[in-house]
């Protein structure tokens, strides 16, 4: 990435990256006017400081460097174990690292390292992002639940079967040799790491076939790929299709504008969810905004909300690597401060939905409420309509700050995972867990990073939602 050099240091001294990549072509998208408020202004956050909320566990440090086995925090994922919601997981992405799996506690249950760099010169295997399917028939094995990731450093998706009852840890590896690379033409290609990235993962209600939606390193696309098991009991996957979003924008004063960044570089996404009701995809271009666009990618992307540098000009130091902005013409949101990062998805009993986004660069968790029916036509799934829809509306936003000397909160947080539903005696009222991209206390010098894990009702309550059995989330909950 190549911050402004405003970017504020973090406790192991590099900064975080508020605008990056640069374009390579130029494409026109029209920005979305800002929306009425959908809840009382007490909510929308104001001038005044967001509500907070601590977290109630958080898990082991992980470090960066060739001491930590180059592990570094990034996107988690929580699996609900129907037949015992006390033994449910949360499944997170290490780059480097591979794939930890924790329990309710945030105690290590497993660890799965990448794959080996194919040869002496080639990247190793970087575990980015991670996102479920659930109710998979496999050839052999019956039914499952897989985790799919996307692997930054082979440029191609690992699959990994769940399954609580395997001796050894959950997660078994069942990606099968032959899967494709998802961008790269060879290795090559591979090298030059314009590779998955970003993923979400998405189950046609209507024909019930499963894919996963990866975005690209270092460049706009995103592209479709529907999972595919196959006889030997592993699961591949096919590219059905993908789209470039914008890279350049046409700005209100007539001038053209991208994002700040290194040559070559094109504005990437990562954090991206799919609304399964409707089957609507939310992806974040990290110096752009939020996008809503249809899940098949055969509709036109709309901005949800910008971020606040949108519009910013910036020069590119070589030297420093970082970009020095120049006057802010006030075309940006007001909500997000770039990156935007993890996307995660907040579904009600009564079909609304509550869209929530990291805002990276300031340290805070931005909510767009979407009412299911009352909005969108009646929750129906119209195709040519999706563009019309009313957009979601910001209702509120919210901080992950310490819950004490020990227990941090979430600084410059990648990703993100809601599960509303019930866990247990631990989280009955469901689990928020957020990426720590600056973890304390650290060793000195060490990049530090983790995942915290925050009771939900505390979050129902900072923004004022209606809960579980209609409470509002302002009860006390026990630590």
């Amino acid at each position: 990435m190549t911050p402004f050099r405003t970017a504020r240091p973090t406790a192991t001294g590099a900064t975080t990256a508020l605008v990056v990549c640069a374009a390579l072509a130029t494409l026109v998208a029209a920005a979305p006017a800002p929306a009425a408020p959908l809840v009382p202004a007490a909510r929308q956050g104001g001038p005044g400081p967001l509500p907070a909320v601590t977290p109630r566990a958080e898990t082991a440090t992980l470090y960066d460097d060739e001491q930590g086995g180059n592990a570094n925090a990034d996107d988690p994922a929580i699996w609900r174990n129907p037949a015992s919601p006390d033994d449910s997981l949360v499944i997170a992405t290490a780059k480097e690292g591979g794939l930890r799996v924790y329990d309710l506690d945030a105690r290590p249950v497993q660890s799965l390292p990448a794959p080996p760099a194919p040869g002496p010169d080639d990247a190793p295997g970087r575990f980015n992002n991670v996102d479920l399917v659930h109710g998979v028939r496999l050839h052999r094995g019956g039914t499952a639940d897989l985790a799919v990731t996307s692997d930054r450093g082979h440029d191609r998706l690992r699959i990994h079967r769940i399954d609580p009852s395997r001796p050894g840890g959950p997660l078994t590896d069942v990606t099968d040799p032959a899967a494709p690379r998802v961008f790269s033409a060879d290795q090559d290609e591979v090298d030059e790491q314009a590779t998955a990235y970003g993923l979400a993962t998405w189950t046609d209600r209507r024909s019930g076939r499963s894919y996963a939606l990866a975005s690209r390193r270092n460049r706009t696309s995103v592209a479709l790929l529907e999972l595919l098991p196959t006889r030997s009991g592993t699961v591949t996957y096919r590219k059905v299709r993908s789209l470039d979003l914008p890279s350049a924008f046409r700005l209100p004063d007539g001038t053209s504008w991208t994002p700040c960044g290194e040559p070559g570089e094109l504005p990437q996404v990562e954090g991206m969810v799919v609304d399964p009701a409707d089957g609507t995809l939310y992806a974040g271009q990290e110096d752009v905004g939020i996008w809503r666009m249809p899940a098949d990618l055969r509709g036109k992307p709309v901005l949800v909300d910008k971020v606040r540098e949108y519009g910013v000009p910036g020069t590119y130091d070589e030297e420093s690597e970082e970009c020095a902005p120049g006057e802010d013409p006030g075309f940006g949101g007001t909500r997000i401060a770039a990156d935007v990062e993890g996307l995660t998805l907040l579904p009600e009993r009564n079909g609304d939905r509550y869209l929530l986004a990291s805002s990276q660069g300031d340290d805070t968790f931005a909510v767009y409420a979407h009412r299911a029916g009352r909005e969108n036509g009646g929750g129906r799934e119209n195709r040519a309509g999706r563009e019309d829809r009313p957009l979601p509306r910001y209702a509120g936003g919210f901080r992950v700050t310490a819950a004490s000397a020990t227990l941090d909160g979430s600084e410059a947080c990648d990703g993100a995972a809601v599960m509303h539903e019930p866990l247990g005696s631990r989280y009955p009222g469901g689990l928020l867990v957020v990426q720590d991209g600056s973890a304390t206390p650290a060793q000195d010098g060490r990049e530090a990073t983790g995942f915290k894990f925050v009771d939900l009702r505390k979050v129902r309550g900072a923004l004022g939602l209606t809960g579980a059995g209609g409470k509002t989330g302002t009860e006390k909950v026990a630590e």
